[in-house]
Protein backbone atom coordinates (compact mmCIF):
# COMPACT_ATOMS: atom_id res chain seq x y z
CA UNK A 1 0.00 0.00 0.00
CA UNK A 2 1.47 4.00 -0.84
CA UNK A 3 1.24 6.24 1.58
CA UNK A 4 -1.24 8.31 -0.14
CA UNK A 5 -3.76 4.98 0.08
CA UNK A 6 -2.77 4.43 3.69
CA UNK A 7 -3.44 8.15 4.62
CA UNK A 8 -6.54 8.01 2.57
CA UNK A 9 -7.39 4.58 4.17
CA UNK A 10 -6.95 6.07 7.91
CA UNK A 11 -8.95 9.56 7.10
CA UNK A 12 -11.87 7.96 5.08
CA UNK A 13 -12.42 5.28 9.20
CA UNK A 14 -11.45 8.69 11.12
CA UNK A 15 -8.24 7.04 12.42
CA UNK A 16 -4.80 8.23 12.92
CA UNK A 17 -1.31 6.20 13.45
CA UNK A 18 1.90 7.20 14.62
CA UNK A 19 4.97 8.02 13.10
CA UNK A 20 6.57 5.11 13.94
CA UNK A 21 3.63 2.88 13.27
CA UNK A 22 3.49 4.65 10.08
CA UNK A 23 7.27 3.97 8.95
CA UNK A 24 6.87 1.05 10.40
CA UNK A 25 3.95 -0.54 8.45
CA UNK A 26 5.32 1.35 4.90
CA UNK A 27 8.68 -0.11 5.29
CA UNK A 28 10.06 3.32 5.90
CA UNK A 29 13.11 5.06 7.88
CA UNK A 30 11.37 7.66 9.91
CA UNK A 31 13.34 10.34 7.61
CA UNK A 32 12.10 8.61 4.52
CA UNK A 33 8.60 9.55 5.85
CA UNK A 34 9.21 12.45 6.91
CA UNK A 35 10.56 13.71 3.51
CA UNK A 36 6.96 11.79 2.13
CA UNK A 37 4.78 13.85 4.12
CA UNK A 38 6.15 17.43 3.73
CA UNK A 39 6.06 16.33 0.00
CA UNK A 40 2.27 15.88 0.03
CA UNK A 41 2.01 19.00 2.85
CA UNK A 42 3.41 21.26 0.06
CA UNK A 43 1.25 19.35 -2.53
CA UNK A 44 -2.27 19.57 -1.00
CA UNK A 45 -1.47 23.34 -0.01
CA UNK A 46 -1.02 23.87 -3.74
CA UNK A 47 -4.48 22.22 -4.29
CA UNK A 48 -6.14 24.19 -1.51
CA UNK A 49 -6.73 20.84 0.08
CA UNK A 50 -6.94 19.84 3.95
CA UNK A 51 -3.25 18.39 4.97
CA UNK A 52 -3.29 14.28 5.00
CA UNK A 53 -0.28 14.65 7.35
CA UNK A 54 -2.89 15.44 10.06
CA UNK A 55 -3.91 11.59 10.64
CA UNK A 56 -0.61 11.19 12.15
CA UNK A 57 -0.06 11.54 15.92
CA UNK A 58 2.71 11.62 18.26
CA UNK A 59 3.28 8.52 20.21
CA UNK A 60 3.26 10.75 23.66
CA UNK A 61 0.75 13.28 22.75
CA UNK A 62 -2.34 13.36 25.61
CA UNK A 63 -3.90 14.92 22.77
CA UNK A 64 -2.91 12.76 19.58
CA UNK A 65 -1.41 16.21 17.56
CA UNK A 66 0.58 15.42 14.74
CA UNK A 67 4.65 16.44 15.51
CA UNK A 68 5.77 19.44 15.81
CA UNK A 69 7.37 19.35 12.27
CA UNK A 70 3.95 19.51 10.81
CA UNK A 71 2.98 22.55 12.08
CA UNK A 72 5.96 24.28 11.15
CA UNK A 73 5.31 23.25 7.86
CA UNK A 74 1.96 24.20 7.83
CA UNK A 75 2.75 27.43 8.43
CA UNK A 76 5.87 27.93 6.12
CA UNK A 77 3.09 26.80 3.71
CA UNK A 78 0.76 29.85 4.60
CA UNK A 79 -1.23 27.90 7.23
CA UNK A 80 -0.30 28.56 10.74
CA UNK A 81 -1.91 27.27 13.60
CA UNK A 82 -3.09 29.60 16.02
CA UNK A 83 -4.48 26.62 17.91
CA UNK A 84 -2.54 23.76 17.21
CA UNK A 85 -5.19 21.13 18.75
CA UNK A 86 -8.29 23.10 16.97
CA UNK A 87 -6.21 22.87 13.90
CA UNK A 88 -5.97 19.46 13.78
CA UNK A 89 -9.24 18.82 14.49
CA UNK A 90 -10.11 21.12 11.36
CA UNK A 91 -7.65 18.96 8.97
CA UNK A 92 -8.80 15.77 10.36
CA UNK A 93 -12.77 16.39 9.94
CA UNK A 94 -12.24 18.31 6.48
CA UNK A 95 -10.77 14.94 5.12
CA UNK A 96 -13.83 12.62 6.24
CA UNK A 97 -15.41 11.39 2.96
CA UNK A 98 -18.61 13.27 3.97
CA UNK A 99 -17.62 16.21 6.54
CA UNK A 100 -20.93 18.15 6.43
CA UNK A 101 -22.96 15.36 7.08
CA UNK A 102 -24.01 15.18 11.02
CA UNK A 103 -22.48 12.21 12.16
Amino acid sequence: MTLEARLAALAAAGQTITYGKLARDLGLRMEELTNALERLMEEDAAAGRPFRAAVLRQRLSPEGLPAPGFFLKAAILGRPAQDPLAFTRAERHALLPFPNIPG
